[in-house]
């Protein structure tokens, strides 16, 4: 029966070749399943540090010109953090939830 298989194949560099690459491609730690997981984890956390240095830098200008224009502060502060002059009664009004 080990007559029928060529030559080639019986090899001592094919079959450990062989065995070599069938064990890197599904048996390792880091295996090509492995790898191309990673991969694809890889890309999508660059896609969310992009957004966030997006973000960051959106933040920045927004402090940059609030921190420069003392008008824009107190509205921020107005808005953001309820905040009033002495003296003077602030209204929320909450839209009605259906």
């Amino acid at each position: 029966m080990i007559k029928r298989i060529p030559k080639f194949f019986r090899n001592y560099y094919f079959i450990t070749t062989a065995a070599f690459l069938v064990w890197m491609l599904f048996f390792d730690s880091n295996d090509f399943v492995t790898q191309f997981q990673m991969r694809q984890q890889l890309r999508e956390l660059e896609k969310e540090k992009e957004h966030y240095l997006e973000k960051m830098a959106e933040v920045e200008k927004d402090r940059r010109e609030l921190m420069g224009n003392p008008e824009l502060l107190e509205k921020f502060a107005r808005e953001k953090y309820l905040m009033k002059r002495p003296n003077e009664d602030v209204f929320i009004i909450v839209p009605k939830e259906e």
